[in-house]
């Protein structure tokens, strides 16, 4: 399994303002990432990035196939109402939760068309989930059994933090932004505890750096 974590941020590294905004990318940005969109199995988010943007998660700047949507959703919260579950039926859409969702909604989305994986649900203190949610590695060992071997993650800080803290994650594409948003309850591309001591933080590889317009950088990292 090959996984990519692809993210936009400001200069001083905020991927959403404290009131939510995520509009980072420019046209030409989002045209990058709807092709590497097209090129994957399947699109990982977390229920946070549903709640705040109702994305829909599609290909739509660019040619080539849907991929699978996978939503981290420990309690069930993803709204019947959003653009995922309306599109579900004609997109594939799988839904992770733990045994904290209630069956009526695990019932309900699978009637509108996603599949819906109940994970075990991480101990207090288990690395490998996210805290008090659905298991990340189980979940992605399962993802891989269904034939989704290249994975794109569109997370928030969060999931981010927890897919890098235990080493899933192999590549990590960054497009830099010429502005500065500020706000110390902006959110962070990598959020979570962190580490206490910069020699135990992970090691990147800057693999190639792309110049755009208006002064954007990509920068592309392998772990």
């Amino acid at each position: 399994m090959k996984v990519i974590i692809n993210s936009a941020m400001t200069v001083d590294g905020k991927i959403a303002t404290s009131s939510g905004d995520s509009k980072i990318s420019s046209r030409e940005d989002l045209v990058r990432v709807h092709k590497l969109r097209a090129s994957v199995d399947a699109i990982v988010v977390g229920i946070s990035t549903i709640l705040a943007d109702d994305p829909r998660l599609t290909v739509r700047l660019a040619k080539g196939k849907n991929p699978s949507r996978v939503i981290v959703d420990s309690r069930g919260r993803i709204p019947l109402d959003s653009q995922i579950m309306r599109t579900a039926s004609k997109v594939k859409t799988i839904v992770a939760v733990t045994d904290q969702a209630p069956e009526e909604k695990i019932k309900k989305l699978g009637d509108m068309g996603a599949e819906v994986l109940v994970i075990s649900e991480g101990k207090k203190g288990q690395s490998a989930a996210v805290p008090h949610g659905v298991n990340l590695k189980l979940l992605f060992r399962k993802l891989e059994k269904m034939g989704l071997k290249k994975i794109l993650v569109e997370g928030g800080g969060e999931l981010n933090w927890s897919l890098l803290r235990l080493w899933l994650v192999d590549e990590l594409t960054i497009t830099i932004a010429p502005k500065i948003a500020g706000g110390r309850l902006a959110t962070t591309i990598v959020e979570g505890d962190g580490f206490d001591e910069i020699a135990q933080s992970i090691k990147l590889q800057l693999k190639k750096i792309e110049r755009k317009k208006g002064g954007e950088l990509v920068l592309y990292y392998h772990l």
